[in-house]
């Protein structure tokens, strides 16, 4: 099957008007603790039979980066909470007052009278559903400090970017930092998803939609360190939560430079990479580090995050 994990989008406010600009603050210092990543050219994109054509995982190419540097783990909650803290933002998902939480996440009272999509039943709109209240009303972030910041839209992740001195990775960039200096292999370790019965992410495992084993350690979202970092010293650049990446999405790669690739420049989506805590080989295998998907830039839900990066 080639169905998506993510969640379904959403356009503007409920009332018809235009989504509001991003809200930048002035950043008031340059990031620390990032990882350089030195950057040159690698083989970018894949024509894996287990892949998905559609999505513009193809054909593979050879892209060059230039030196960049990428956060060792998608931004926490903790760290969110300091920017919010500190600057009053009010994310998307509080600003529409609900974003879309998977029903078994989701308390009993809450799952049987809350509205779902009906191609993807599994995602329940939870009204007062935040970061702080990921769950939906009653739930909260404590002892999740360090899981990854999820209910958060494109436009939040790129608030918190520039408040932080920094920017959302290109997706080039994201896809050559997952590689961690290996060419074209599946994961970020290698081709084999669980190498002498190992778990290197957090995935689903069990039936899907219904029934998760948990065998990873994890039903919902893991500490963001959890499993061995890839070669370049990054902790879950596949699974755990989806994250933001700069560009717009599109499927017309050899249209564009390939070097420092940007992506198109406009668009109504933008690109999600890395999979998440729901993806599972008989329905969502995006947790491939070429696989790639999209989103609205104002859409939310309980497995999308994003990492900072930021120029030399």
């Amino acid at each position: 099957m080639s169905g998506h994990c993510c969640a379904p989008g959403r356009s503007g406010d409920e009332d018809g008007r235009e989504p509001r600009p991003v809200a930048v603050a002035p950043a008031p210092r340059r990031p620390s603790g990032l990882i350089r990543l030195d950057g040159g050219a690698f083989r970018m994109g894949t024509d894996d039979a287990e892949g998905f054509p559609a999505d513009g995982e193809g054909p593979i190419r050879t892209v060059t980066v230039r030196p960049f540097l990428l956060a060792r783990t998608a931004v926490t909650n903790a760290q969110f909470a300091a920017f919010v803290k500190a600057t009053g933002y009010v994310t998307d998902a509080e600003r529409f007052n609900w974003s879309y939480v998977f029903h078994l996440l989701v308390a009993p009272d809450l799952r049987r009278r809350a509205p779902s999509p009906a191609e993807t039943p599994w995602w329940l709109v939870i009204e007062g559903t935040s970061w702080q209240a990921p769950q939906g009303p009653g739930s909260t972030i404590n002892g999740r400090q360090d899981h990854p910041v999820v209910h958060v839209s494109w436009r939040d992740a790129a608030a918190y970017c520039a408040w932080a001195g920094g920017r959302l990775p290109t997706e080039a960039e994201w896809e050559y930092a997952a590689r961690g200096g290996l060419d074209q292999a599946r994961y970020p370790w290698g081709d084999e998803l669980t190498p002498r019965g190992q778990h290197r992410c957090n995935i689903w495992q069990g039936r899907f939609p219904t029934h998760n084993t948990g065998a990873d350690g994890h039903l919902g979202t893991a500490p963001v360190k959890s499993y061995r970092p890839n070669g370049y010293g990054l902790h879950n650049m596949v699974g755990n939560a989806w994250e933001w990446c700069a560009d717009w999405f599109g499927t017309d790669h050899l249209s564009r430079p390939l070097e420092d690739p940007r992506g198109p420049e406009t668009g109504t989506s933008r690109v999600i990479r890395g999979g998440s805590y729901l993806c599972h080989d008989s329905y969502c295998n995006r947790y491939r580090v070429a696989a790639r998907s999209s989103n609205t830039p104002d859409s939310s839900s309980g497995n999308t995050g994003f990492r900072l990066a930021a120029d030399l």
